[in-house]
């Protein structure tokens, strides 16, 4: 029992970082209508960021205020250059766009780090278990995860509910035609949603970064799971996308705790299931 516990606080925390990447990739789908297959270099340039900016203070502290400011920039920058032309063109040419972006970020980062990783040390604040009285003593790190998870959530989904630039992004989710005829200059507002989203993926990288390290490849390695985590729980469903990572981070907990030659499968055979007989998601739009 107390091993099983253990493994759902795990598979809760890996599913929590699915979330952040799944709601960046979500927000900028449901407004945009564009596939950013570069979602997960993206996320692993911000834990290259974040992990040279604990080396150089000694602490993530810095890095999980500063990264969020970076990668809203170069969301922005990127949107204003390379991704706004693909608007309205084949969505095979924004995944090839995407895809080569992918490439040209994981060398960049290897001419820059190398090819062999970095280590991100913990907050020494936050370097000792937690015990729960169920299950076994849990590091006060993943728990932090957790927090800082359920804030972003919490703030993008006030930022969407309750303020007038919220509202326009949820009309424009729903009929941008009718959002430009209304005279709303609707570029302006794509710029800041794929920027949020890039933001999201950014503080993802400097929550993994102590977990796991940060390597050129981690990108590729979680976003087809996070593409997983928005087919599941729905295109453009914002608590879609909560429940079904942490669905799927559980699920692949208590895979690998009890048959872990089938974890690998596991979110996939979830995917077709899911899109056998519920096509829109588990909360998507019917």
């Amino acid at each position: 029992m107390d091993q099983l516990v253990s493994q759902l606080l795990l598979g809760l925390v890996s599913g929590a970082l699915l979330v952040l990447l799944a709601l960046g990739l979500n927000l900028i789908f449901g407004l945009l209508e564009f596939i950013n297959f570069s979602h997960g270099a993206l996320y692993m340039v911000g834990a290259y960021v974040a992990s040279y900016l604990a080396a150089a203070t000694g602490s993530i502290w810095l890095a999980l205020l500063v990264v969020p400011i970076v990668m809203l920039l170069v969301g922005a920058g990127l949107e204003r250059t390379i991704i706004r032309p693909m608007y309205g063109r084949d969505q095979v040419d924004a995944l090839l766009l995407t895809f080569g972006l992918t490439y040209v970020l994981i060398e960049g980062i290897r001419m820059i780090a190398g090819s062999g990783g970095r280590r991100v040390r913990a907050p020494e604040l936050l370097d000792f278990q937690v015990p729960l009285g169920i299950g076994r003593p849990i590091p006060a790190y993943l728990l932090f995860v957790v927090l800082v998870v359920a804030l972003v959530v919490g703030g993008l989904w006030l930022f969407l509910q309750r303020t007038d630039v919220g509202l326009v992004v949820r009309a424009g989710i729903r009929d941008h035609v009718m959002i430009r005829a209304l005279g709303v200059r609707f570029d302006r507002y794509r710029t800041l949603v794929f920027a949020i989203g890039v933001a999201v993926a950014g503080i993802a990288g400097v929550l993994t970064g102590p977990i796991t390290g940060v390597y050129p490849e981690m990108g590729a390695d979680i976003l087809i799971l996070a593409f997983v985590v928005v087919v599941v729980g729905g295109m453009g469903s914002f608590w879609g996308a909560v429940a079904a990572g942490l669905l799927i981070g559980v699920l692949v907990s208590l895979t690998t705790l009890y048959a872990s030659v089938y974890a690998g499968i596991v979110p996939f055979v979830l995917m077709i299931l899911v899109m056998t007989f519920r096509p829109r998601g588990l909360l998507g739009a019917t």
